[in-house]
């Protein structure tokens, strides 16, 4: 018997949405993918949005790529297509780039890319900042079906081991939808939710979200709370901050989608009004810079709570930055299973020496840092013992990365109980199986702890309790 684990940095919004969306991630080739959403455009009015699943990775293709707006207008032109992979990439057709006003005029948003071919024509790629040119066109589905969505998602995780979620986007509206899928019943996992700031540049778009966040203040309800504010200051794999060029663009080395300055007055405009902060900071520039920010915010607002500045990721934070976050007290979020699924599309755009270094669980907890770990689904595969696997061997799909960075799996265990608790501002409530403690916790069939390599990996509880309930094998409470 074991606690039931933290997910500290995921995404349980896109899962659910995931669960009524074309199923990509099941392709191998880009037919394949193209017929799933020829098959959904059969069904779907004409007119009306498709959506696909967002945890696919294109090297899983054998074309090795993304699809093209062309290649999508193939499956369909009488249908606005939105191909999602992760939380920083989208293609879309023909159609979506024309209802979104997308021209080869456009003028590309600061933090962002708006794609082209080799012949300077639009691609369909839109990466960060440019998300938004079309993602505020696309439709949310409705709520009962929004809500059945976090059903099956929430009772996936669980089924994994996982009793809490903390959700790294939750829109306004996303949030909304989590409150009535609690109020339905539906919610098979915690929630600690971050709510979205991606996309903005300014204080004043922060200070707008933080008046709707107002109303979610006093919740005392332990299955669903908002955390804090996300915030993000840099790209993804495509796109991550780096001191030194590219691998595959030497005149490239990512993008900052804040300007420090103005982050700083946005960060601060979150904190003094009682919130805490988490930011993307995946490249060792966004990390160094994410530092000074949160240094200056901490410098101007003497006596802010341990734990109100968060790094998420810190994904190739060096030794002198990570010395640094501990002097001011930042906490840091990793996620092994994310390095696992990407390694080899992170080899083509930073070089091996680069993609060995990153989430150095090692070096983090060697200087005492207070870190937590996750999955960030669904660009990593969500799951209590294969990311306990993954800190403790450093696989990938390109094999051993980084064995220096492996840690043992008593360490492992504490990021995703004890101090994923601690992230949380709840070790006083959950992370250890105590007298006086939520009764969340797992049961298993043998002892994770004695497991050779691969069983441990694919290891899943027989049941999870969260507050006492058993969430699966049941499937939902």
């Amino acid at each position: 018997m074991l606690p039931a684990f933290d997910d500290t940095h995921t995404h349980l919004v896109f899962a659910g949405l995931g669960a009524h969306d074309v199923p990509v991630h099941r392709a191998r080739t880009i037919p394949e993918f193209l017929d799933l959403i020829r098959q959904r455009a059969e069904t779907t009015p004409a007119g009306q949005w498709i959506r696909t699943t967002t945890n696919w990775q294109e090297l899983n293709l054998a074309e090795r790529r993304m699809p093209t707006a062309a290649e999508l207008d193939r499956a369909t032109d009488r249908h606005p297509v939105l191909v999602k992979r992760g939380g920083h990439n989208d293609v879309v057709n023909t159609c979506a780039l024309r209802l979104a006003g997308i021209t080869e005029d456009t003028p590309v948003p600061p933090g962002g890319v708006i794609g082209r071919d080799a012949d300077g024509r639009l691609n369909g790629r839109l990466i960060d900042n440019a998300l938004g040119l079309v993602e505020h066109l696309v439709p949310t589905p409705d709520r009962a079906r929004r809500i059945e969505g976090l059903r099956l998602a929430g009772a996936d995780y669980a089924a994994t081991g996982i009793g809490t979620v903390r959700d790294c986007a939750v829109s306004p509206e996303d949030y909304r939808v989590l409150l009535a899928a609690r109020a339905a019943g539906a919610l098979s996992t915690r929630v600690r939710a971050l709510v979205s700031a991606l996309g903005m540049t300014g204080r004043a778009q922060v200070e707008d979200l933080l008046d709707v966040m107002e109303d979610w203040r006093c919740s005392s309800d332990p299955w669903l709370l908002v955390w804090g504010a996300k915030f993000g200051l840099d790209g993804g794999l495509e796109a991550g901050a780096t001191e030194e060029p590219y691998a595959c663009d030497h005149a490239f080395s990512g993008m900052l989608t804040w300007e420090p300055g103005a982050l700083v007055e946005a960060v601060e405009a979150v904190v003094r009004r009682g919130w805490r902060v988490g930011t993307h900071a995946y490249g060792d520039r966004a990390v160094r810079v994410l530092l000074d920010v949160y240094e200056r915010v901490l410098e101007r607002n003497p006596g802010l709570p341990a734990g109100t500045l968060v790094m998420e990721h810190g994904g190739l934070a060096g030794p002198e930055q990570r010395a640094r976050a501990v002097a001011l007290g930042i906490p840091v979020t990793i996620q092994q299973p994310l390095l696992h699924d990407t390694a080899e599309v992170e080899e083509g755009f930073w070089g091996p020496e680069r993609v060995a270094r990153l989430f150095p669980a090692r070096g983090w907890i060697d200087l005492g840092a207070q870190v937590s770990a996750g999955s960030d689904f669904p660009v990593g595969q969500f799951g209590a013992m294969r990311s306990v696997w993954g800190m403790t061997t450093r696989q990938t799909v390109i094999g051993v990365k980084g064995p220096e960075h492996a840690i043992s799996y008593a360490e492992a265990l504490t990021l995703h109980t004890t101090q994923a608790a601690r992230l949380n501002g709840e070790e006083h409530l959950r992370g250890t199986l105590a007298p006086g403690r939520f009764a969340d916790l797992t049961v298993w069939d043998r002892d994770p702890a004695h497991c050779p390599g691969d069983t441990l990996r694919d290891l899943t509880p027989t049941h999870t309790f969260v507050g006492g309930l058993l969430v699966t094998p049941s499937g939902g409470r």
